[in-house]
């Protein structure tokens, strides 16, 4: 007989082993066994990553390479700009970018980062996406370039204040990388990447290492009394705080960049009027948001209260009576703040800064007001 699919085994990373070793509470996610957190609790590992340094396993995200038939990196860059409206050909050597791959009504199939290593890209995608974006890869683009999925390296993330000072300790180069710096570089010997970036609003560090060597590294990074293991738990309050879009939550594929405010991410090369506008899925619709403007936007919200309004909470622009005018999609308590945060979706007529607004939470409607994000200032080394 068949067995159920919710009774299918689910995926391990390289790093399982050691999680459930250091006392990890394992939960099912995007399909794999990981830590929702450890011994010291969520609120512990949230504050001691905005204090010192945390480390993530974040293997379950899918790893590619996009390798030119030409052996021009530039072929591949201008192939994979027939999927994303950023400027990938502009990503200099050594350098990565947030990008997003967009759909004919310029939704989100995923968000991604693409780094230039020099003769090609490397790409990190969703773990709930990465079979999809690869199909979507091959499908698109297998004329110009060899795709290479890259399953047997795992990631880990080292985020923090203390994050360089505990790598550096591994990898010489690692003081003199800044913010968005991406390429190979040895770290305990072993051959890695290296990205000087992360999901947290703290400086840091994401390593792709081989799958082999991932325990060994990590379990030396762990070494250092700065470095404690964090699990998925503080990883989403870290980035709620950080105003970081969680895909399929925050931006899915009925939400242009536009709407969720990452016109930031795209280049005025890709809009209308640059050097190679549009040519993207769903370009007619983003560029005319661009233009024109979207009736929805994403922003930061934050309670009068001590209560969180969580995902999925309606929101309405009046205390009493009146049709929902949006929802959150994200929300929690912020350990940095010692305050509920949320992000959601508005008209853009109720978008400004300091709007008052109400979230109906178990038949109550709370009071909130639309405020900046990030909503704890990031640390990024520039």
């Amino acid at each position: 007989m068949p067995v159920p699919a919710d009774q299918k085994s689910l995926r391990q990373t390289p790093l399982h082993a050691l999680h459930v070793s250091l006392g990890g509470k394992m939960v099912p996610f995007a399909g794999y066994d990981m830590p929702v957190q450890y011994p010291a609790g969520v609120l512990k590992e949230h504050l001691h990553t905005r204090a010192a340094a945390g480390l993530f396993d974040v293997s379950h995200m899918g790893q590619l390479a996009l390798r030119p038939k030409s052996g021009k990196v530039e072929d591949a860059a201008r192939a994979l700009e027939r999927l994303v409206p950023q400027d990938i050909v502009a990503i200099a050597p050594g350098r990565q970018r947030y990008a997003q791959f967009t759909n004919a009504e310029g939704g989100i199939l995923d968000d991604l980062m693409v780094a230039n290593f020099g003769d090609h890209l490397f790409l990190v995608v969703n773990a709930a996406c990465k079979e999809a974006d690869e199909a979507h890869l091959r499908a698109h683009l297998a004329d110009d370039c060899v795709i290479v999925s890259l399953a047997d390296r795992a990631l880990i993330a080292l985020q923090g204040p203390k994050a360089e000072a505990a790598l550096a300790k591994l990898c010489a180069e690692a003081p003199s990388m800044t913010f968005m710096d991406a390429g190979p570089h040895e770290v305990a010997g072993i051959k890695c990447f290296v990205s000087r970036s992360g999901y947290t609003g703290e400086d840091g560090f994401e390593i792709s290492v081989p799958a082999t060597e991932a325990e060994r590294l990590t379990k030396m990074l762990l070494e250092n009394p700065d470095v404690l293991p964090i699990g998925l738990g503080a990883r989403d309050s870290l980035r709620l705080e950080a105003g970081l879009c969680l895909y399929g939550h925050d931006i899915d594929t009925a939400t242009t960049p536009v709407e969720a405010a990452l016109e930031w991410s795209v280049q005025k090369s890709r809009r209308s009027g640059g050097m190679r506008a549009g040519g993207f899925p769903g370009a007619g619709k983003i560029l005319a948001h661009f233009d024109n403007g979207a009736s929805r936007r994403r922003v930061g919200l934050r309670a009068e209260g001590r209560a969180p309004v969580r995902e999925g909470a309606l929101l309405f622009a009046d205390q009493a009576g009146g049709e929902p005018i949006g929802k959150v999609t994200s929300g929690g308590f912020g350990p940095s703040l010692n305050a509920p945060v949320a992000m959601g979706y508005v008209p853009t007529n109720l978008s400004a800064l300091g709007t008052k607004l109400y979230a109906e939470v178990r038949g109550q409607r709370l009071a909130l007001q639309v405020v900046a994000m990030p909503f704890v200032k990031n640390t990024y080394k520039r």
